[in-house]
């Protein structure tokens, strides 16, 4: 369940942030969502969440297309999307470049965004005639015991970093030292090798294993995180230290040079 914003800022306005949870609330995987499920996955009331939904159908955000109990997202959601997409330049110059990873390597590539105590995967290419991880588009992966959210505390500026973990205090076992801890860690490889890598035993799920690098878009306030992924059996801890882990550390350092940006090798310093 997601955490309602809790802010006594005049300026922020309730009413549009718990609309935007409802937004947030849809995974790629749903075959539509009822009031009474998106009010569980936000924690906003029932009756709240009538209104809202209703509203947002009205307006084209939600749609009732295919089965008038469940809402869907509706063609103005979609057209936001494209919009977003196309404003942030990297991501289309990211495409070759990581679909030629994927092939190369035999692994899933990834591109992950900060969602509140979370991250969502929002682009994936995956390896020509190869099998892959199942993950999708809509996705989203804890910050804390992955390596694309290890790589994003390490990369975090530090008042982002004070608010996020203040937020995600609890989740899966995150505390404020554990995080400082993964940040320290997960930095100092970023330095070093210019990927990060969480050890297994640390992982969220037992069946991934991920390697992971942040990139410092000039669109963007804030890091986003670049990552390949496989079964443990496919992708070892030794090939993504040897193989995997430079050639995505090569591959974000191209779309650096594509986008006109000096090398991020010093991480957080660049803010």
């Amino acid at each position: 369940m997601s955490q309602q914003p809790d802010t006594t800022d005049r300026r922020f306005a309730t009413t549009l942030a718990r609309g935007l949870m409802v937004l947030r609330a849809f995974r790629a995987s749903d075959d539509g969502l009822g009031n009474a499920e998106i009010a569980e996955r936000t924690g906003i009331p029932k009756s709240t969440v009538s209104r809202l939904t209703f509203t947002l159908q009205t307006l084209g955000y939600l749609t009732h297309a295919r089965r008038h109990d469940r809402y869907r997202p509706g063609p103005a959601l979609l057209a936001l999307g494209n919009v977003a997409q196309a404003s942030i330049s990297f991501v289309d110059l990211a495409g070759p470049i990581m679909q030629r990873l994927a092939d190369e390597t035999g692994t899933l590539s990834l591109l992950l965004v900060r969602d509140e105590i979370k991250l969502l995967i929002v682009k994936t290419w995956r390896p020509r005639g190869v099998s892959s991880l199942w993950l999708e588009v809509g996705h989203r992966i804890p910050l804390h015991g992955s390596s694309s959210g290890h790589a994003l505390l390490a990369a975090m500026p530090d008042d982002l970093f004070e608010r996020t973990v203040a937020n995600a205090a609890g989740d899966r076992g995150l505390t404020p030292e554990r995080a400082a801890e993964v940040r320290r860690e997960s930095y100092d490889q970023l330095v070093a090798r210019g990927f990060s890598i969480t050890a297994p035993s640390d992982y969220f799920a037992s069946s991934i294993h991920a390697v992971s690098k942040p990139f410092f878009s000039r669109d963007l306030a804030e890091p986003v995180i670049f990552t390949n992924g496989a079964l443990p059996q496919d992708l070892s801890v030794e090939r993504m230290e040897r193989e995997v882990g430079p050639k995505l550390n090569e591959a974000v350092k191209e779309l650096e040079r594509m986008m006109g940006q000096p090398p991020s090798t010093t991480v957080r310093s660049n803010w």
